[in-house]
C-alpha cells in the first residue's frame, strides 16, 4: 500500500516566502535550480505555471 504523501517522511513541504521561484527552491533541497520540474510535476494539483506560485503556497518537495 502506498502511503500519502503526508506519510511519508521522505516528502517535505515547504512554505513559499516572497521572492521564490521553483528553481530557487529547487537549488535549496537540491542544490540544482534545473530540477525545478521535479516540484512542479509533485505539486501539478496546485501549480497551473511553474513561473507562477504564490507567497504560502505548501509544496510537496518529493
Amino acid at each position: 500500500m502506498a502511503d500519502k504523501p503526508a506519510d511519508n517522511p521522505f516528502t517535505q513541504v515547504h512554505v513559499v516566502a516572497k521572492g521564490e521561484t521553483l528553481s530557487k527552491i529547487a537549488e535549496k533541497y537540491y542544490g540544482d535550480p534545473s530540477l525545478y520540474r521535479k516540484i512542479y510535476e509533485a505539486n501539478r494539483d496546485l501549480i497551473k505555471n511553474p513561473d507562477l506560485i504564490q507567497i504560502g503556497w505548501k509544496l510537496k518537495i518529493p
